[in-house]
């Protein structure tokens, strides 16, 4: 017996160790046929990464190697912990200038507070992530509406856009807002540095073009080693041009400074609104690519992914990362079939920072400030917005407010923002459902909404009510609204109400209050309330005891189904009637 015991416990850890890292289920079941396709992927993933994750260190405010950090080593660990087979993790816009918003007042102009502040948030964020991961929290990748969803990015995207003007461009740039950075714009355009302008406009528009005519090709690669070209041929760096400078090779060291602790609360909330909004877009892309492909991920495995991404680049001096839907539209279009794609993206930048850092310092910022302007362009979703003109003028408004209120509020207060909105969203879809009285259609099975029905016929004296939504405490009156309203436009005078309860999943005190007074009142009127098709679940929000002892007060009146309470109805209308024959025949025997 200790043998086989002995012999089970490989075997359970190993299906443990697959559970928590899907990437090793992967491997174990490699094909050498994907291997060509993988390598070919990872390849085109690498070429894309490296200039991005460069230009977004840029967005972030941190050196150039730290965006290669950001852009190496989260891959190595998506392979193994991620759900997804073609998900591509690194730098994100909108991620790095939530950074940069947050990180910029904390360190009040001190670049190694500042990179101490970077690598403590990226490591609160890799636990937030594994936390609700844990927790089984992959269902907030749907807290924020699609519609807000969009207004925040785009509002992002136009912060980006805004801010990269004054490196395109080479006039100083102080202003911090967005209407003062247009503005600045404006007045400055005079003062552009001829070189920069020339090379920067130069170079956005032949990466617009390669995109456009060469999808497959890695544009961005090659903008940035043309203007590297361009840089060292023509000694642009000598004539005012702004470049990168030198870029330290190898892998990084780790470093501290110390940090007031009261500073770790401030960036707490910084990296909940991160989590929440780098995890709500990365998943969504996750999905994207998912269903393409035709499997399903699992949205808590992914907040571990994620989690344990992020973890691993604060280790090494990086910042935040998330899914990257560029990069992993790359690697779908190049063939990848597995996690492979990714290692093998990250080995080919990590040969990059071993052997091929100098060049980089020749990296003229305007060709970064092109990337960035042109991810951000794609980062705002011009087609999102037409449909929701087309079908929905008040969710367009709400992403418009969004948008609005990231540009005019800032980056964090927008992150509070979309959710507020989302909340407010919700409340008001869900406070007022659908309701009314059911009755019987010819020809159709059950018993029907006459809001939808009209031709539904009822029966005298009875009302049947239903209410499409849980009854919490900010809908409680809307249930007793409706439910008042129905009796009223009743035909006949009501002797019974039948609560069809088939659509409420929950319930809540403030629920079981409002219950309570309708049935007081309806009582004091002579009104029987009955209910039909309670869920058994409704028992688990409220001690078993007190359940039971209600339960046993109304039993006589509590049915299986909407026809066993029709029926009851019926048999109680008969004995009534039958009652009041034989009481009209005991008076006129008496007479």
């Amino acid at each position: 017996m200790a043998l086989t015991s002995d012999n089970r416990k490989p075997g359970k850890m190993l299906r443990a160790a697959h559970r928590v890292m899907p990437g090793l289920d992967t491997f174990t079941r490699y094909q050498r046929s994907w291997l060509r396709s993988d390598l070919a992927a990872g390849l085109s993933v690498a070429a894309v990464a490296l200039p991005v994750g460069i230009a977004y260190a840029e967005l972030a405010g941190v050196p150039a190697v730290y965006g290669m950090y950001s852009a190496i080593f989260p891959l190595l660990i998506y392979a193994l912990f991620g759900s997804s087979r073609q998900l591509m993790t690194g730098p994100d816009a909108a991620t790095c200038i939530i950074v940069a918003a947050a990180l910029g007042p904390l360190a009040g102009g001190d670049p190694a507070k500042y990179l101490t502040l970077m690598v403590i948030l990226t490591l609160l964020t890799g636990v937030l992530y594994i936390v609700a991961g844990l927790a089984r929290l992959g269902f907030i990748a749907n807290f924020l509406s699609q519609p807000i969803l969009t207004g925040y990015l785009n509002g992002i995207a136009l912060l980006i856009i805004a801010g990269q003007l004054e490196k395109l461009f080479g006039y100083p740039g102080e202003a911090d807002d967005f209407l003062a950075k247009l503005v600045e714009f404006v007045s400055r355009l005079d003062q552009s540095h001829l070189p920069t302008l020339l090379l920067g406009l130069g170079l956005l528009a032949a990466l617009v073009v390669l995109r456009r005519l060469s999808p497959k090709l890695p544009a961005a690669l090659v903008v940035v080693v043309a203007g590297i070209a361009v840089v060292a041929a023509l000694g642009l760096d000598q004539d005012g041009v702004v470049v990168l400078g030198s870029v330290p090779a190898g892998l990084p060291s780790l470093h501290f400074e110390y940090i007031d602790p009261g500073v770790i609360g401030e960036l707490f909330i910084s990296a909940a609104g991160i989590a929440l909004v780098s995890f709500t877009s990365g998943v969504l892309t996750a999905k994207s690519f998912a269903r393409r492909n035709r499997y399903e991920i699992n949205p808590n495995q992914e907040l571990i992914a994620f989690g344990a991404c992020n973890i691993a680049t604060g280790l090494a001096q990086g910042f935040p990362v998330t899914g990257a839907d560029s990069r992993t539209a790359v690697n779908n279009a190049m063939g990848g079939k597995t996690q492979l794609a990714g290692i093998a993206a990250a080995a080919a930048m990590l040969l990059v920072l071993f052997f091929l850092t100098e060049p980089l310092a020749y990296v003229p910022t305007a060709a970064l400030a092109a990337v960035i302007m042109v991810s951000a362009i794609g980062l705002f979703d011009w087609r999102e917005l037409r449909h929701l003109y087309l079908l929905s003028h008040r969710e367009l408004l709400l992403s418009v407010a969004t948008t609005v209120g990231v540009l005019t509020l800032g980056v964090l207060p927008g992150v509070l923002l979309a959710v507020v909105l989302s909340l407010l969203w919700l409340l008001s879809v869900v406070s007022k459902p659908h309701y009314g009285e059911l009755g019987r259609v010819k020809g159709m099975k059950g018993f029907h909404n006459k809001t939808d029905y009209p031709e539904a016929k009822t029966i005298p004296g009875l009302v049947i009510y239903r209410f499409d939504s849980n009854i919490v405490f900010f809908n409680a009156d809307n249930f007793r609204d409706g439910l008042r309203e129905v009796i009223a436009a009743a035909q006949t005078p009501v002797e019974w109400l039948v609560i069809d309860a088939s659509p409420i999943n929950v319930v809540d005190y403030s629920a079981i209050q409002k219950i309570d007074e309708i049935r007081e009142e309806l009582d004091a009127r002579g009104i029987v309330v009955a209910s039909a098709r309670v869920k058994a679940n409704l028992k688990n929000f409220f001690r078993r005891d007190w359940i039971e002892r209600r339960r046993a007060r109304n039993s006589e009146y509590d049915f299986v189904t909407v026809g066993a309470a029709v029926r009851a109805f019926k048999r109680h209308k008969r004995k009534q009637l039958k009652s009041e024959r034989q009481s009209s025949e005991a008076e006129g025997g008496s007479d």
